[in-house]
């Protein structure tokens, strides 16, 4: 059996710092991880590690860290050719240009395009798995998870449901959403490292019937994942209002249809009523913070102290490309920014978390990824803490291992990631 050996400052997650304090996050100055059959074979001190296994290739990374792959558990691969598009907000930005730009990839050579594309990009900046919506075509689902089986890619993604308040190319109906999506679970689900998510866009562009019809497909099949979109903007909840004016919030248009539980993801989620919040908490759902698009299309702030002292699992995303960057170490620097417009700027520990286990406990995959521990898939992402003149300046003047990270978090880009590792090999640029 091959192995490898990683060794540099290793990043050890033995806990939730929202709930156990930053401590429960720390920087190995001198470890190793040992790499063999797409898996951690062994995580420790460098040297022993390295005098352990004697066969083994041993990579330096001294000077750099190396931690879990980020886990982005909100994207839309689809708008990869439209992100950073100026100046509208929610429902003007979807009809200008999500709704154009979906209404290609009916054509399955642009959405193997896309979706190789998509891929290569988010690897480049650290990312080893992602939760993405895809369109209404059933094409652009098989896309994305060939790709992703192809690369060894952990990727869970779903065909966008939506019979209302889009254009007609991106219209199906109730019956029609049922059956694609039960056939693309059907053909995609639990295959290699993939995963079928049901997907109603949100309330607003989806009817009472046809959010009922993937509620039956959720009953049907539990252990998928539900992903949608919840209280991003406040003319959005307004609209949710005077469509479902039976509904007692939100939440509850799609509490009615069944599509409310444990398996349940729910993105953005900042204009959240008080039983709304409750309700979350006690199915046991995730949110998902996307503070880059959150800034970007002027949508809110997120609650990140009250929702996690309500005992909520919560997520980190690009938001790709409502959110303005591919980066994940983008994305812990908004939300930084994010936790400092409300009072309670977040610690270097607490954004790595939300990135790596807290994405993946969000994705119910935290036995599998999000960390570097002994057993879990070698999915890994090697951080150099000097990547440009500036950082290398900063790190200089750092007291410590978490002083670096964090400048790294808030000034870094896709030339902090020295490598990527996903099921064990390394990608190549």
């Amino acid at each position: 059996m091959d192995e490898i050996v990683l060794r540099g400052q290793v990043l050890h997650t033995e806990g939730n710092p929202f709930r156990e304090g930053t401590d429960a996050l720390r920087i190995d100055p001198d470890g190793a991880v040992v790499v063999a059959a797409g898996r951690i074979a062994a995580v420790g001190d460098g040297a022993t590690l390295v005098a352990a296994h004697p066969g083994a290739e041993v990579i330096e990374h001294r000077d750099a860290l190396i931690c879990p792959g980020f886990v982005d558990a909100h994207v839309h691969y689809p708008q990869t050719a439209i992100i950073a598009s100026w100046g509208k907000r929610l429902i003007d930005w979807l009809n200008a240009y999500t709704f154009p730009e979906e209404m290609r990839f009916g054509d399955p050579d642009y959405a193997a395009r896309m979706a190789e594309a998509y891929l290569d990009l988010t690897a480049a900046h650290g990312t080893t798995t992602v939760a993405s919506y895809c369109t209404v075509h059933p094409e652009s689902v098989d896309a994305l998870f060939t790709a992703a089986e192809a690369r060894g890619r952990r990727v869970l993604a779903g065909k966008t449901c939506m019979d209302r308040n889009a254009p007609e190319d991106l219209r199906d109906d109730a019956q029609r959403a049922y059956d694609e999506s039960k056939a693309l679970l059907g053909r995609w689900h639990g295959r290699d490292r993939l995963s079928y998510v049901i997907t109603p866009r949100f309330s607003p562009t989806s009817t009472r019937a046809q959010l009922e019809a993937l509620g039956a497909l959720w009953a049907e099949h539990p252990d998928c994942l539900m992903q949608t979109h919840l209280s991003e903007q406040t003319d959005e909840v307004a609209w949710v209002r005077e469509l479902f004016p039976e509904a007692r919030d939100y939440l509850d248009t799609y509490e009615r249809a069944g599509l409310l539980g444990p398996n349940g993801l729910y993105g953005h989620a900042i204009h959240l009523e008080q039983r709304e919040r409750a309700r979350l908490a006690e199915v046991d759902a995730a949110l998902v913070h996307c503070p880059t698009s959150n800034t970007f299309i002027g949508s809110g702030l997120f609650d990140m102290d009250g929702l996690t002292a309500a005992g909520l699992r919560i997520g980190l995303a690009t938001d790709t490309g409502g959110g303005s960057s591919f980066s994940m170490l983008r994305t812990m620097a908004a939300a930084y920014e994010v936790g400092q417009l409300r009072g309670r700027p977040l610690h270097a520990a607490e954004l790595m978390w939300l990135a790596t286990a807290g994405s993946a406990e969000a994705l119910r995959l935290g036995d599998r990824i999000g960390r570097v521990a002994q057993g879990y898939e070698a999915d890994l992402c090697v951080l150099d803490l000097a990547s440009t003149p500036a950082l290398a300046l900063r790190a200089e003047r750092a007291h410590d291992a978490w002083e670096a990270l964090f400048a790294t978090i808030m000034m870094g880009d896709d030339r902090a990631v020295r490598e990527t590792w996903i099921g064990g090999r390394r990608v190549e640029r």
